[in-house]
């Protein structure tokens, strides 16, 4: 099992059921190491006779939002089933496309100036979609910017390079903070524009607003009395709508509640009370065509974010459980995606910890699955002949649950394996943990256990969310310990975003950890010094998220929680492989660690909060497996081209043990 199978897991996205239901149109992803990119496919499949899916389009350029994650892409069905229409970057612009189902030939229909930002096929399958502003005005209002020089302002992201290097857009463009710290491009303010055209004649109109959506009403339309509406799902070709709301556990009650309306302005609309509906988290619904039900789907965190999928009957009130799954069936690799829904089956893509994603078929009165595409056979059968993973759950000293899958190893030696820890998000198949870098089953099948730990529900203030987070890897350590599956004095732990803060909380709060591995920055002085070009806004995400303010006015606060004021209470080896955008925010304590020899450091060009680039994503992978494997096992690899990486460990480790003769 190596780092490079792992990246080069093949996904699928975006199932979607033709209008007779015989079909399904579904999205497949794969990485291209050789050529640092993705190549992704548009797949037509008929559910009722067991072909081979049929390729009917390049689904071009993977779109990404700001922090790099990708953009879900969705397939609209002409009425009459002979088309797909969907949004792709292809040839550096951004367009609809209309691909023949049979296969036979794409067109590109908007061929607009400006990139399309989003699409609706209405009743008559006419086309409207939304523009900003042209493609080349955006150019050269950057090649401007440079010419005369680019304004520091309160939306320059001053901690990355400020022309052209951003690339989640399929080229480097220059990008402005928007909200928080997420990435807008330039020009992003100005206004929207709505076209409507006829695909047959090409003819376009513009529009003076969006269309009407025949699918999303707002949630600011929907009533608030059973908690704040979060996800929306009209019926199809009907007035019905389904929706769920979110009560905080402050204001009392359950706290997702799954309701269904006649109208928006419906006096009484039903509520789901059945004991499998309620108290759960649920994470999807939609309706179920032609019929008086809503298929919806719970993601459950003590079961290892598993999921299930029930149908509500709104006339007779019962749910009745349509299927449970060891880990995702969804419609790609976010928990909270759909599955394609007919009026008698799903179609999702199936995916748990040892089993990479594939394609089912699930009927909804059986609740039979069956399998139709598995693009990634081969890495699966690898994955378990290098052993299973099994779901851990255990609880701390306060009584916090949590959940986990684990990755045994086996032992070198007379001494159980050492374990590596990741603690954030593990729903699926586990390449690498939240942000897939840290090569789970790889690191297992090199003698060093792995856990992956689901991060325990959100807590107002950031002094208790990290230390339950230590208190649950603390926990965990033991638990495996006192089984012997692992030695506990000898623990590594990495982690991306939160995973990267519950890290860093633990290097400097506990003596667990031998080595630990981050790819995020900490709040830091720096951080805040950027960050205050933002104003108020920021200074209220500062207090909102880690209950801090000026570092001379909290003081306290500022010394619980910033590395820089706590290096001397940190006594693992730290790799930090950031991504450029963020690396600048933790000079405060990565550079007094290099100096001392305490850490060593990498920034990945062009690379978003989630590095995304395949050739970097497998760096990382490797970097991570040889550096466990260094501090660990004190194994190192002999490709001579890692002498000098090694160099500098051993230096690192010579450096360590000096001090601690002192």
């Amino acid at each position: 099992m190596s780092p490079r199978q792992l990246v080069e897991t093949v996904d699928i996205g975006s199932p979607s059921l033709s209008p007779g239901g015989d079909r399904v149109a579904f999205r497949v992803e794969r990485p291209s190491i050789e050529r640092n990119t993705y190549d992704t496919v548009w797949y037509v499949q008929r559910l009722d006779d067991g072909s081979l899916p049929v390729r009917v389009a390049e689904g071009g350029v993977p779109l990404r939002d700001s922090a790099g994650l990708p953009v879900p892409a969705s397939a609209v069905w002409s009425g009459d089933g002979r088309w797909l229409y969907y949004r792709a970057l292809i040839d550096g612009r951004i367009d609809v496309w209309r691909a023949a189902t049979d296969g036979s030939g794409t067109t590109p229909l908007t061929l607009d100036p400006a990139d399309v930002q989003a699409f609706q096929l209405l009743a008559d399958d006419r086309l409207a979609y939304s523009v900003g502003p042209a493609r080349a005005e955006v150019s050269a209002a950057e090649q401007g910017e440079y010419e005369r020089g680019i304004r520091i302002d309160a939306n320059a992201p001053t901690s990355q390079n400020l022309f052209r290097s951003g690339l989640t857009e399929g080229r480097l463009a220059t990008q402005r903070l928007g909200f928080w710290f997420d990435r807008v491009p330039l020009l992003a303010h100005r206004p929207v524009q709505w076209v409507q055209m006829d695909p047959g004649s090409g003819e376009k109109q513009h529009l003076d607003a969006a269309p009407a959506s025949q699918s999303t009403p707002a949630l600011s339309e929907l009533p608030k009395i059973w908690g704040e509406p979060f996800k929306v799902a009209r019926e199809q070709n009907g007035r019905r709508v389904a929706f769920l709301a979110r009560r905080s556990a402050s204001e009392g009650g359950r706290e997702i509640r799954l309701v269904a309306a006649q109208a928006l302005s419906a006096a009484k609309p039903a509520v789901c009370d059945a004991d499998l509906c309620t108290g759960q988290n649920i994470t999807d619904l939609q309706w179920r065509p032609d019929h008086d039900e809503v298929v919806f789907t719970v993601t459950d965190a003590e079961a290892g974010m598993a999921q299930s999928i029930f149908r509500w009957n709104l006339e007779t009130g019962t749910v009745h459980l349509v299927t449970r799954a060891d880990g995702l069936l969804s419609g790609g690799r976010d928990e909270r995606s759909a599955c394609g829904v007919s009026a008698d089956a799903l179609v999702c893509v199936a995916a748990a910890a040892g089993t990479p994603p594939r394609l089912e078929h699930v009927d909804l009165t059986t609740g039979a699955r069956r399998l139709l595409f598995d693009p990634n056979a081969s890495l699966a059968r690898a994955v378990a002949a290098s052993g299973t993973p099994w779901l851990l759950q255990w609880a701390d000293a306060e009584g916090n649950r949590f959940s986990g899958q684990f990755f045994p190893a086996k032992a070198k030696g007379d001494k159980p394996p050492p374990l590596f820890v990741t603690y954030y998000k593990c729903p699926g198949f586990q390449r690498g943990g939240y942000g897939d870098e840290w090569p789970l089953a790889a690191l297992a099948a090199q003698g060093i256990a792995a856990l992956c730990i689901n991060a325990a529900p959100f807590q107002a203030t950031a002094v208790d969310r990290y230390s339950t987070g230590l208190a649950a890897v603390e926990a965990a350590v033991a638990l495996l310990g006192a089984k012997g599956e692992i030695d506990p004095a000898r623990v590594g732990m990495g982690g991306l975003s939160f995973g990267t803060e519950v890290t860093m909380w633990t290097a400097m709060h506990s003596a667990l950890l031998s080595a630990a591995s981050t790819t995020s920055p900490m709040l830091s002085r720096t951080m805040y010094l950027h960050g205050s070009l933002k104003g108020q806004a920021f200074y209220e995400g500062l207090a909102g998220t880690w209950q801090s303010g000026a570092p001379e006015d909290t003081p306290a606060q500022w010394q619980a929680l910033a590395p820089e004021l706590n290096l001397e209470r940190i006594d693992a080896p730290i790799l930090m492989q950031m991504p450029e955008q963020e690396y600048l925010w933790a000079l405060d304590y990565a550079i007094p660690l290099i100096r001392e020899k305490r850490a060593d450091v990498y920034a990945f060009p062009h690379e978003a909060h989630f590095k995304f680039q395949p050739r970097h994503l497998l760096a990382a992978n490797q970097r991570n497996l040889d550096w466990f494997r260094f501090w660990l096992l004190g194994e190192e690899d002999a490709d001579p081209d890692k002498h000098a990486q090694y160099e500098v460990w051993r230096s690192m480790r010579d450096a360590k043990a000096l001090a601690a003769t002192r």
